[in-house]
């Protein structure tokens, strides 16, 4: 490298990132170490730390490094840290910083006294940021923010939050393109309003029973999990659906029309029957469809899905490619009434794929006349997978119904595989 200009060595050595790895290049020469201050973005592992001797600290050494830098664009910190030292260095780097990404690791920071800063509090002095990524928060009380008007991208991991907090914390942040907000605990009651926002992910670990209401005219993805009720009014450019409730009831969903939706994903042990038939006719226009719901009904009783018309379902979503199904729902499209008078002209125009989860033999007739349907009027099918290890039986109509799927499998090798 001693053949090379300084430009380039400069240039070479500013895209290290990792503490150690800079550290370490300081020692090498001077012409290296003089290159160090030129680095944009610094890297502190979670155990980068963990043999410090003579009274060495996390904090300090941080410092120190940060302080050698010459406007700092990005920096990650996974190793502990005080509010104080997080504090000290933001005053020196912070106006530079565009990306920051912090283990707070403060679950059980209640005990900071009033003349210490909270870590959240801190933040506040990288006012120019881009990108903020929290992991381990505890928002109890709302963070003392001004705006951070150049925010666009915001990450939060592993959280309790109050619900007060959480509207006061986005409110300091109006500009939002991205928010994603992952094993959040203690909301009952969310509030979002984003007007720029276009990408959102929410996971909310509630016991099921909690509301969100989001008003994000530009939305374009958006997956929420944990939600009893929904309302999303504003869609008309949401193009990305997926709800979820794992561990509870979703009650109710209230969106507006959804002209730009291409993919919809619905999941979960019990949902209303009224959501999801409202979704199902909102989403005329989508492309990918994915249902994984094992019962309806409004209360604690688990009910099945009510009867669905297969001529019907498919006129209603001409533009579905791709279908994939769990048992409820393919029984739903397996009744008696549903095939017995189909128009000869009837076709399913745009389906390439479809997976199917079959749980159950009960119904094997009409169920197999389901599968030879999508056959038979899907002409651009190309590739039908049924699934059905998840099926328990000890009745012979099992096998049966097993060797009628493997009958259909081996007239349509091309077409059809069983998982």
């Amino acid at each position: 490298m001693d053949s090379l200009p300084d430009a380039v060595v400069q240039y070479i050595l500013s895209t290290i990132n990792n503490a150690k790895d800079v550290a370490s290049c300081n020692c090498v020469s001077k012409k290296w170490k003089d290159s160090m201050p030129y680095v944009k973005s610094l890297y502190f592992p979670r155990g980068v730390f963990d043999h410090l001797k003579n009274g060495q600290t996390s904090d300090c050494i941080v410092m120190q490094m940060v302080s050698s830098t010459f406007q700092l664009e990005d920096l990650v910190v996974y190793c502990p840290f005080t509010g104080s030292g997080l504090a000290s260095w933001l005053s020196v780097v912070g106006p530079s910083l565009k990306n920051l990404e912090l283990r707070m690791d403060n679950f059980v920071d209640q005990d900071t006294t009033q003349d210490t800063p909270s870590k959240l509090e801190c933040i506040q002095a990288a006012r120019n940021l881009e990108s903020l990524r929290l992991w381990g928060v505890l928002m109890v009380d709302a963070p003392k923010w001004d705006a951070f008007q150049k925010l666009q991208n915001l990450e939060i991991v592993g959280a309790k939050f109050e619900d007060s907090a959480l509207a006061e914390a986005l409110r300091a942040t109006p500009n939002l393109t991205r928010l994603v907000l992952l094993r959040c605990e203690g909301l009952r009651t969310v509030w979002i309003k984003l007007n720029r926002l276009q990408h959102c992910k929410l996971d909310f670990d509630c016991a099921g029973s909690c509301s969100l209401t989001l008003t994000a005219p530009n939305i374009e993805y958006l997956e929420v999990q944990g939600c009893s009720l929904i309302r999303v009014r504003e869609t008309n450019c949401l193009k990305n659906l997926s709800l979820a409730n794992n561990d509870g009831r979703v009650y109710m969903v209230d969106f507006g029309k959804l002209p730009a939706l291409e993919s919809l994903s619905i999941r979960g042990v019990q949902w209303c029957w009224d959501a999801i038939n409202k979704l199902l006719q909102l989403a005329s226009e989508v492309k990918h469809l994915y249902m994984k719901v094992e019962f309806t009904g409004d209360f604690e009783a688990l009910l099945p899905f009510p009867e669905i018309d297969f001529v019907d379902f498919f006129k209603s979503h001409p533009k579905l490619k791709t279908f994939d199904i769990h048992g409820a729902m393919f029984a739903a499209l397996c009744q008696k009434n549903s095939l017995k008078n189909v128009d000869s002209s009837f076709r399913i125009p745009c389906l390439e794929e479809v997976a199917i989860t079959v749980r159950s033999p009960l119904n094997a007739e009409q169920k197999m006349n389901t599968l030879e349907s999508l056959v038979k009027f899907g002409k651009n099918l190309k590739k039908l997978k049924i699934k059905i290890l998840g099926m328990k039986s000890g009745h012979s109509s099992a096998d049966d119904f097993f060797e009628e799927i493997c009958m259909l499998r081996y007239m349509n090798p091309r077409l059809i595989s069983i998982e």
